[in-house]
């Protein structure tokens, strides 16, 4: 994490001179500036933020957390404003990346190309996934030095495209770890339970965490949920257990993190 932090500050030094009138703002910055990275960041107490012109959520002590798309572009806009004083901008370089092609083969014609039915409860999971990441705790849960959920052969990967029989699909949002069915997963950051679903069309049993100020953990094809909705759950504590429901070619699971529904890369969180 120190590295990430070093990088990360270099970044936002480097970014250039302040773009509009206003006093600069201190302000550190822990993990990614790269497509599909997750920031933490710390300013004093009373600061103001925007992303691109979009309001951040500020804790009373400073602390706050933005987030880059696997397709954002090359720069985006900081700005920070003292309680009571003007905005000042700073432009940051997004590196870019590049993204694995997986083809997988021999799923099912209806997990590929659902019918009716299956298209009204694809509809019904998504709403719920949607409402889920809509939280905004405002504790800072996410605040931590994050652990993997479980270990083993990383099967899927941030940001691939996978193309089902054929089929290109939406990109691979999360990181995929191939272990037996019954293989514990820990929280990896401490949370609060904001869905637990034994039987989603694609996803299976999923459950999702709650991290506060925007930031949603989800954990897809479960062979069991260990916690209710709610529930205040610690790092490292069993929330689950490896399955393989849902849309899937084996047991394994996908863990998956969103920022205000900004899809990020959760490996960058661990390595």
């Amino acid at each position: 994490m120190r590295r990430r932090a070093i990088l990360a500050a270099a970044a936002l030094l480097a970014a250039g001179p302040l773009r509009r009138a206003g006093a600069a703002v201190p302000v550190e910055l822990r993990g990614g500036l790269t497509q599909g990275g997750l920031v933490f960041a710390r300013a004093p107490a009373g600061t103001r933020a925007w992303l691109d012109g979009r309001a951040l959520r500020v804790g009373a002590d400073g602390r706050f957390v933005f987030g880059f798309g696997r397709d954002h572009d090359a720069a985006a806009e900081l700005g920070l404003a003292p309680a009571d004083g003007p905005m000042a901008t700073r432009r940051l370089a997004i590196a870019r990346r590049a993204w694995d092609i997986q083809r997988i083969d021999g799923l099912p014609p209806r997990m590929v190309e659902p019918g009716e039915a299956e298209l009204a409860r694809i509809k019904a999971d998504n709403a719920a996934i949607a409402a889920a990441r809509a939280r905004h705790t405002p504790e800072a849960f996410w605040d931590t030095d994050w652990i993997w959920p479980a270990t083993g052969p990383i099967s899927g990967v941030f940001g691939s495209q996978r193309i089902l029989n054929g089929q290109p699909r939406r990109p691979h949002f999360g990181v995929d770890v191939a272990m037996p069915t019954g293989t514990p997963v820990v929280a990896p950051a401490p949370g609060i339970v904001s869905l637990a679903v034994p039987d989603m069309y694609f996803t299976g049993g999923t459950l999702m965490l709650d991290h506060g100020h925007g930031v949603a953990s989800l954990y897809a094809h479960l062979s069991a949920i260990d916690v209710p909705p709610d529930r205040r759950v610690a790092k490292g504590e069993r929330i689950a257990a490896i399955g393989a429901t849902g849309r899937v070619t084996g047991a394994h699971l996908h863990w998956g993190m969103t920022w205000q529904s900004v899809q990020v890369d959760p490996a960058l969180l661990v390595t």
